[in-house]
Order: structure tokens, then sequence, then C-alpha cells
């Protein structure tokens, strides 16, 4: 059983939504990336995505689209994020699965970039430009590998689509809220509910986890009704980016500060953290 297979065992035996949280590897700057993946971990993050910087990243709004432009500003490279990747999980059994796109694995090599994924303590693989039908040899490379390989669907996905992505998908099939962005508003989306409960009676083989456009632990618990859980992204890569441009906070405060927006948005305040 993989690790993020157990994680979602031990959360459903306690009745508990599973919170993944995505963080730029190298943003807002390389040694502050492990350091923060800590402070996810000690917030209550139940896995965490750990995006790997790419000049085009065509399903990122703003927010991920800046955060991805500063960590290659300071030279971040896959190697880079497998480090790092391989520095935190010598220290934690959290799920951690690197989120990106397609070319760069292509650059890196297939089999290579899932060896080297695997070697680093990563868990599983997120493409969101990876058409289901195109994933065969990247599907064998995470198989032998033991790499989970996520797809996700989306409000306009017909039904057949989503059945489909669920058989190829290992780990988790990842609901995008919205036909946009991360970040997007969710307030002009009031069919979602409709779209969520048509995956959840459709998503038979995986957990199904919705992301995109939550910021706050309402719109969390809002959306995850008929999911297993939410995933979140922008929200922190917003906060990470004020929290780095206020010159009067040190480090510790930084990554306190991190810890209890993690721990807020999973409990709605840090006071009731477990």
């Amino acid at each position: 059983m993989s690790r993020l297979d157990s994680t979602f065992d031990e959360l459903q035996a306690r009745n508990e939504k599973a919170m993944g949280l995505f963080l730029t590897d190298g943003f807002p700057e390389p040694d502050a990336t492990v350091p923060l993946l800590h402070a996810l971990d000690r917030g209550g993050v139940d896995f965490i995505e750990l995006g790997m910087p790419f000049s085009d990243p065509l399903a990122e709004g703003r927010p991920i689209q800046r955060a991805s432009a500063r960590a290659l500003d300071h030279g971040v490279q896959m190697q880079d994020t497998f480090r790092r990747a391989e520095t935190f999980r010598a220290e934690s059994d959290t799920p951690l699965l690197l989120m990106g796109y397609v070319n760069p694995v292509l650059k890196y090599g297939v089999e290579a970039f899932c060896r080297d994924a695997a070697a680093a303590g990563v868990d599983g693989l997120i493409l969101p430009d990876l058409p289901p039908e195109e994933s065969a040899s990247l599907t064998d490379a995470a198989s032998e590998y033991n790499l989970d390989l996520v797809f996700l669907i989306a409000p306009n996905s017909s039904d057949d689509r989503i059945r489909a992505v669920d058989r190829r998908a290992t780990g988790f099939v990842y609901a995008v809220s919205v036909t946009g962005l991360t970040g997007s508003d969710l307030s002009g989306t009031p069919s979602v509910d409709a779209y969520l409960e048509r995956a959840r009676e459709l998503v038979q083989h995986n957990p199904l986890l919705v992301g995109f456009g939550i910021k706050t632990h309402e719109d969390a618990m809002r959306l995850s009704r008929h999911t297993d859980g939410f995933i979140v992204g922008s929200a922190l890569i917003n906060t990470v980016d004020e929290l780095w441009a206020d010159d009067t906070h040190t480090m510790d405060d930084r990554l306190d500060a991190v810890e209890a927006f993690a721990r807020r948005l999973k409990y709605g305040t840090p006071a009731t953290a477990s």
C-alpha cells in the first residue's frame, strides 16, 4: 500500500477530510522551501504537492505563475527539486507529490524522471497537461517505481471521461472546481455542487479531491461535502508572498504564520488543532 493510500485510509477511519497543499519549489527563495514544507507538516497537512517550476504553467493563475517565475529566476532546476524532496523525506512521512507539466519530464527522460523522483522519496505525480490517453509510457514508468499518477477532471468532463480517468488514475482523482485557472473566484460557479455530486457517483476506484479557487476553511468544507478532501495552492502562495514581502518578520515568524494558515484552513481555527 502506498504512503498516500495509507493516509487516505487513516483519514477515512477518522471521518476526516484530507487536506493537500501546493507549494512551488524554490519559492519565495530556494532555502525556504524545506522549512516551509515542515511548517505545513506541523500545520496538519495530509499530503503536499511540490510544484516543479515551469515557464509556461498553463493551468495556473497569476499567484502560481509568479511563484514559478520567481523560482526560475533563482535558477531552480529539476535536480534541485529532487534534492529538496529528499531532504524533506528524511524527516517526514507525509506523502509528497510532484506537480508540474509534462515537457520538463519528457526532456529529463520519463524513466529517469520516475527513477529519480522515487529515489528522492516522492510518492506521486500530477501533470495537468498530460492526457490520460497519452500517458502509457509515464504510467508504466510510474508503476515500476511505485509512484501514484493522478489525473484531473473538470466540470465539463463527460460521465464517460470521468469513469475513464478514474480507471487510469492511482492515488486520487483531482476534481478541478472550475473551468478556469488555479486561484479562480468560486462565487460565479453555483453549479459546482452538482458537478461534484455527479463526480462522487462516478469515481469508484480512487479517493476524489477538489481543488482550484479554495481560499478559506469555509470554502474547503463547502466544496469537500461531496469529496474525500480538498487541495489549496494559490491562497498559500499569496500568504507566503505577503509574509516574505514584510521585512519586519523573522524567519520563525513567517514559518509560524504558515503553520497557522494550514491549521486554520483545515480546522477552522488554530486553537482547535489536535
